[in-house]
Order: structure tokens, then sequence, then C-alpha cells
């Protein structure tokens, strides 16, 4: 596959059809930026020796809105120091256009709108907020303890055990917040390529400071950046091995519409693991929760899970298969599989 070799400290996006870097000043480092087969193949020296040809990637990103690949239109003059402000993506199909900034791929289908807004529900509306970004990983998502949830390192070691048929392949970190998940992953070196997606610009760009911060993680060009609809995700069907979701389920303006997406673009065989709170138990005796629910998802459009089985159905709705689950008080981690072919 050709490529482009261009300077950078850590990536937020590598992709198969271009790169995009931040607008800082890089210390050497080498970043592999793939284009397609049909484009020509650019060559930019860098003080740092190449050593090796980086591994060939398989297509992953696609149109959010018909869902058929992108080609690389336009990008940073010389490909030096940013490749992520002023880089374009078009989707051979419907011509739609998505551009890079500072931190992130914007892949939204609402991408590149001037004057349309779309407000999201309560439940992700706050979380794009820049008070609610900067404190989630300062205080907001330790108070998670409380439920149940054992901390992030533990979770971690938890979804492994899950992820093992997967380890060597990419991994989307969906709805990542400020990318503790993201970071763990990456860490560990398990995987080709680490997806941190997210709807908040603001987590986005949290996740973005983190990483940069991060000096134990020499594989940040791995990591990829990227703001998409948890309902409308930018990948090929079947391109994804894994897909993780962090405390985040509950938030999804529809659990079974996400669930469905995250199905389509996993490969057969492809994991899905996600953590969430579950109110059953006790819980199941008080009067009228049912009806409550409503009322709270109305206005707020945050889901309470009232059974294992109601976590079981979205996920058997969806075209996923193996349903299985751990539990400690609220906290749950359930994953489920693609079937295999």
């Amino acid at each position: 596959m050709p490529m482009t070799v261009v300077p950078g400290r850590f990536t937020p996006a590598i992709l198969s059809i271009g790169s995009r870097l931040p607008s800082f000043k890089y210390t050497a480092r080498r970043v592999a930026v793939f284009v397609p087969r049909s484009a020509a193949s650019i060559s930019v020296e860098t003080n740092s020796s190449v050593d090796s040809v980086v591994e060939k990637e398989k297509d992953i990103l696609a149109c959010p809105i018909c869902y058929n690949s992108l080609a690389l239109i336009s990008k940073p003059n010389g490909l030096v120091g940013s490749a992520a402000s002023g880089t374009q993506l078009q989707c051979n199909t419907c011509k739609k256009s998505y551009s890079g900034n500072e931190t992130h791929l914007d892949l939204a289908v609402a991408s590149g709108s001037n004057q349309y807004t779309e407000p999201m529900p309560l439940s992700t509306e706050i979380f794009r907020t820049p008070l609610v970004s900067f404190l989630y990983e300062r205080g907001w998502r330790q108070n998670f303890i409380w439920g149940g949830f054992p901390g992030p390192e533990k979770e971690f070691e938890m979804a492994k055990d899950y992820l093992k048929p997967v380890f060597g392949g990419n991994i989307v970190d969906a709805s990542c917040g400020s990318g503790m998940f993201s970071r763990l992953f990456a860490r560990s070196e398990l995987f080709s390529r680490v997806i941190a997606l997210d709807y908040s610009e603001n987590m986005l760009k949290q996740c973005y400071e983190f990483l940069n911060q991060e000096e134990n993680l020499t594989n940040k060009e791995k990591v990829v950046l990227v703001r998409a609809d948890i309902a409308r995700l930018p990948f090929l069907s079947g391109s994804v091995d894994a897909v993780h979701a962090g405390a985040a389920l509950h938030c999804w303006p529809s659990p079974s519409s996400a669930v469905a997406e995250i199905s389509r673009v996993l490969r057969p065989g492809g994991v899905f693991v996600a953590t969430t709170f579950i109110y059953d138990g006790p819980f199941s005796f008080i009067p009228f929760l049912k009806n409550l629910r409503q009322e709270l998802m109305r206005y707020s459009g945050s889901h309470i899970f009232l059974s294992e089985r109601e976590l079981e159905d979205i996920c058997k709705a969806g075209g996923l298969v193996g349903f299985t689950r751990v539990r400690n008080g609220l906290f749950i981690m359930l994953s489920a599989t693609k079937p295999s072919r």
C-alpha cells in the first residue's frame, strides 16, 4: 500500500486514506500516512531514520452517510508539522467532504455545517461542555466506584479477558471521553490501532492533551481521535475487530440503534465489550419504577436498565451472540460477539 512518511510526536489519526497531526512543534518520529492505491505516493524526509516499512493497514474509515470509502482530496502544505488542520476527505460515492482540526478528524454526519446545529439529549450534551469534559477524569469518573465500578485499571484487566480473541487487531474505544481506556489499550500494545471515538469535541480535546502528557506511551502514533455519532459510525462494514464502551451505554440516545451499528462494523468474530449501571434486585420492588424510567429517558435521554435480560435483548436485536456478563453491585460488564461466517 502506498504511504507517505511525515514527522510527528503523536498521531490523532492514522488513516488508510490520510493522517492528521496537531500543529505543534514535533520531536523526530515516524508516522505513516496511508493513501489509496490509486493515489501517488510522496516521501517527505525527516531527521529520524526510517528503518522499516510500516505494516500494511486495512481500510477502515467510511462516510457516515452512505458507508462507502473516503478519498484524500487535500492535505497541509508539505505534509509537515500538521496533517490535521487542512486535511480533507471526500466520500467516493456521495461526495460529502470531511475535515480535520488540531486534535481530531470530524466524521459526524453534520460535519462542516455552517448554520445548522443539532442538539442531542441532555445525557449527551452535558459531556460536550468544557467543564464536564475537564472534570471527567479529575473526579467525575472516579465517583463511579460507589456504584460498584472497580476502577479503570481493573476494568481494563477484566475487558482483556473478553478481548483475547482479537488481540493484534484494531479496537474502537466508543464514547472514549477523555481517553483513559484509549491510553490503556495503547499502552498494552495488544492492538494494532486504537481509535478513540466520541461525539464531544471538548472530550476529544482532553483526550488529546492527556495523550500528549503520557511519557510512558511509546506508540502514540497508533492512537486515532475521531468525532462521530455512535449511531452512524464512520467505518466500513466488517472492518473493526473490537469495540469497547466504558460507562457509556446508558448515555446513548438509542442503545439498540448503537449496538446494531456496532454489529455492522464488527468483523465476523469481532467482540463488543461494555460497562454500564443496572438497577435490578431490590430496585425492582420500587413502585412505578418503570414509569419513572420512561419519564427520565424522555427528559434526559439517559437510560436505566432494570435487568440483565434487557441488555442481552439489545445485543441479540443488534445481531450479536454469546452474551455474557460480570456483576458487582450496580456495575455490569457485558460482552457479545459478531457471529462467525
